[in-house]
Formats: C-alpha cells, sequence, structure tokens
C-alpha cells in the first residue's frame, strides 16, 4: 500500500542541498515517490503512515566497487597496485568460483546496505552471482560484467555474453528496477585499442553504462601513454567515448583530459581511500568540479580500501581536497553530501536515484540523531546540521534503509538475509581462498 513517512527533517539532496523542516514523503505502490515537502502543505493521504525521529534522506551511491572482493580483504594489503593485482589479487581471483563470488557480494551488500548506501557500481565476473546476490539482499545494483584481455579470458566472449544479456532481459529489470548491465572493460592496459572501441560501440547501441579504470596510477598505463598522450586521449581515440561512460579514480588527469571527459559526458567515481591506501595519488577533484564534470564517490574493492563505509570516502573526499589546493573552503559539507548521492548518480548518467523527489525510486536513509554527532539536537542552522551529519555522523548513525520503497534493514538489522549466515558462508570461501 502507499506509506508515508514524516520525518523532523528531510533532505532532498536537491541542486541547493536544501533542508525540509517537519516534512513527510510519500511512496506509491510500485516503490518510487510522488511527493515530498513540507507537513503542513502535504495533499490527503490514505494508507500507512510512519513517524520518524531523525533525518530522511536518499540512499547512498557507491559508485564503484568490487564488493565480491569481501572475501580477498586484507591480501596484499602493503603493495603498490600493479604488484598487489599481479603478484596477489589476479591469482587469488582465479581460484573464486561462482558461489565464492555470490557469497562475497552478499556479504558486501550488506555491509553497504546497513551503511545507508542503496546503489553501488559493481565491476566483476561471475555477473549472475552479483545479481542472485543483490536480489536476496533488496539493494540496487549498477553492473558491468568485467572485460579483460588475459590468460584464461577471452574478451571477446565477454563482451558478446554482456551485449545478449542486455538483449534478452533489457538493460533493467528486477523488483523496483534494481538491477542494471552494462559493460565493464577493465582498462586501457588491459584491452587492445580495438578492444576498447568495439566495447564503446555495443554500449553506445544498447545505451548501456561503461564502466572502466583509468588512469588511476602512473605505473599502470606507460605503453599507452608513450603512444597517446594521456588515457582520456587513448580512450577518445578508439571510440569509448561518446556514449554513457563512468571513468573510476581517473587520478592522473590533464587539464586536456578534464575537458574531454566534460566533453563526452564521462562520469568520474572518485575513490580517495583506496587512492590513498595504494599509493596512487590524489584526484583533481576540485578542478573536475569547476569543469562541470559529474563526480560521485567510490569505494572500490574491500581488499583495497579496505571496507565499504562509503561515508568514510566522503570525508576523505573532502579532507584531500582542502589540504591539495590549501584551501578549506573548496568542498562544503553540502557539496560531499551532494557528491554521495546525487552526484554519484549523474556520474553513472541515472537521474531516478539519489534524490528525493516525484518520480525518483523510494531509495531512503533514515538517519537517527541520538548520537554525539548531533549533541545540539535538529534545532540548529541548517549548515550546522549538514556539516554534523557529513563530518561527524556517518554509518554507525544509519538506522533504517529502503529500497524503492521496501525496508531493507529495519533498526540496524538487514531484513533480507541473514547477516551471520552470510558472514559464516563467506568465512568459508575465504579460508579455502587464502
Amino acid at each position: 500500500m502507499p506509506l508515508r513517512l514524516h520525518a523532523p527533517v528531510i533532505l532532498p539532496c536537491d541542486p541547493e542541498c536544501g533542508v525540509l523542516r517537519d516534512a513527510v514523503l510519500d511512496i506509491a505502490e510500485d516503490g518510487r515517490i510522488t511527493h515530498v515537502g513540507p507537513a503542513a502543505d502535504a495533499p490527503e493521504h490514505r494508507g500507512p503512515s510512519r513517524r520518524l525521529t531523525g533525518i530522511l534522506m536518499p540512499g547512498l551511491v557507491n559508485a564503484h566497487a568490487h564488493s565480491p572482493m569481501t572475501l580477498l580483504r586484507g591480501l596484499g594489503g602493503d603493495l603498490p597496485l600493479m604488484r598487489w593485482l599481479t603478484e596477489v589479487i589476479w591469482p587469488t581471483e582465479a581460484k573464486l568460483t561462482p558461489d565464492d563470488v555470490y557469497a562475497g557480494m552478499v556479504l558486501g551488500s550488506l555491509e553497504m546496505l546497513k551503511a545507508g548506501v542503496t546503489t553501488s557500481a559493481e565491476m566483476y565476473f561471475h555477473g549472475e552471482e552479483l545479481v542472485r546476490a543483490v536480489l536476496d539482499t533488496g539493494a540496487r545494483l549498477v553492473l558491468a560484467p568485467a572485460i579483460i584481455d588475459a590468460p584464461g579470458w577471452d574478451w571477446a566472449e565477454q563482451l558478446a555474453n554482456t551485449s545478449n544479456w542486455i538483449d534478452n532481459d533489457g538493460l533493467r529489470f528486477g523488483p523496483g528496477e534494481r538491477i542494471e548491465i552494462g559493460y565493464g572493460p577493465h582498462s586501457a592496459y588491459t584491452l587492445s585499442p580495438d578492444a576498447l572501441g568495439q566495447v564503446g560501440a555495443a554500449a553506445r547501441e544498447r545505451g548501456a553504462l561503461v564502466q572502466i579504470h583509468v588512469a588511476e596510477s602512473l605505473p599502470e598505463d606507460v605503453a599507452q601513454r608513450e603512444k597517446y598522450g594521456t588515457v582520456p586521449a587513448l580512450l577518445d581515440q578508439v571510440g569509448l567515448f561518446g556514449g554513457r561512460v563512468l571513468a573510476a579514480h581517473a587520478v592522473h588527469l590533464s587539464d586536456d583530459d578534464i575537458q574531454t571527459l566534460k566533453r563526452y559526458g564521462v562520469g568520474v567515481a572518485h575513490c580517495p581511500g583506496s587512492n590513498m591506501k595504494l599509493a596512487s595519488g590524489i584526484a583533481r577533484l576540485a578542478d573536475l568540479r569547476a569543469a562541470g564534470v559529474a563526480v560521485g564517490v567510490g569505494t572500490d574493492g574491500p581488499a583495497s580500501n579496505d571496507d565499504l563505509d562509503l561515508w568514510e570516502d566522503v570525508r576523505l573526499a573532502g579532507l584531500l581536497a582542502r589540504v591539495s589546493t590549501m584551501d578549506s573552503t573548496v568542498v562544503g559539507a553540502a557539496d560531499l553530501l551532494l557528491m554521495a548521492t546525487r552526484g554519484g548518480a549523474a556520474a553513472l548518467s541515472r537521474t531516478d536515484i539519489g534524490v528525493l523527489e516525484p518520480g525518483a525510486w523510494a531509495d531512503l536513509v533514515h538517519v537517527g540523531v541520538d548520537d554525539p554527532a548531533f549533541a545540539g539536537g535538529l534545532d540548529i542552522a541548517d549548515e550546522h546540521l549538514l556539516s554534523n551529519l557529513v563530518w561527524a555522523a556517518g554509518s554507525r548513525t544509519v538506522s533504517d534503509v529502503w529500497v524503492a520503497g521496501e525496508q531493507v534493514v529495519a533498526g540496524t538489522v538487514p531484513t533480507g538475509v541473514d547477516e551471520h549466515g552470510a558472514l559464516a558462508k563467506a568465512r568459508g570461501a575465504a579460508g579455502r581462498l587464502v
């Protein structure tokens, strides 16, 4: 039945990052929002209503992750990126079974939901198992099945399989259109220019999103940079750009690269925690935002971060932007909150998530305020409230979560999957792998 939620504060995450006081949000039977606004101006409501005690806001959007890597957490944690990949991660991933990937994704999905992350953009193998896991937990998934040219992998077959999947099931499917399928070419250094061009053409033909690692660290693209100058220049020349594209990391960019991303409408997934841990560098967040590039925040994989707590990465994004520019005003709390919600959606070329407005999916987070982060309560200035939420609160304050109007976390407890059973299954898989 249609549901009304009544909260002391609702953050719709509109472009101005407005704060609604004593407000209501209505959810239709199909899981979409029909109304949001002050309670005094609300239309007549027939159906159940629930009064909340804290802040109601959109679910966070994790713009880049490899969540099944929960099973690989902690492996090679003191190595630089390329050694970490080639010596530890890829050899271990070669042992993964479909059941392993399912177990890892369930665990990662639960971790994110409990932190208020309702959507994650994932690049990984055994895509059917990621879909099965997310349908079980109730989260939302933007999946890019990995395409990579490496021993044991056939990139052309992977490309064809993804195209066939989209052609058979459509771009989006599942309850509340929880699943979106796109393309996951790993990077410019793991695929030939011809392969990258074919991926771009297939994606544009279907209106699908391409997720690709771009200029993450200096050691990874040496040959490509020598020939093309920069990775974005390569991707432009071979025809990957022109449709919906998400560039993950995008750390080492020139001024021309940033303009190229802007010209093609390429979104960026900024992954500050992973970039710091692997010593990949500091992305030019302020310059990307100033150029008008859509920027979201990503955790990257839980083996390189090493968690899926997007609130932490949001704070790191702000801190790095400030210290790298020596400007404490370059990004504020409102900017960071929008990057984690509507900004992440925009980076994924989506308008139906990351915001609370009529027509969007009711992907919601209820933040409890019975916490030291809100020592001043809710009756403080809007700017002060947003500052406490972004800089002080975090995942520990997340109480309830809905996806497409369905409650998937109630009082910090997941409703779709037994958390203890999921952890036990993941531990069994991880123990065999390591």
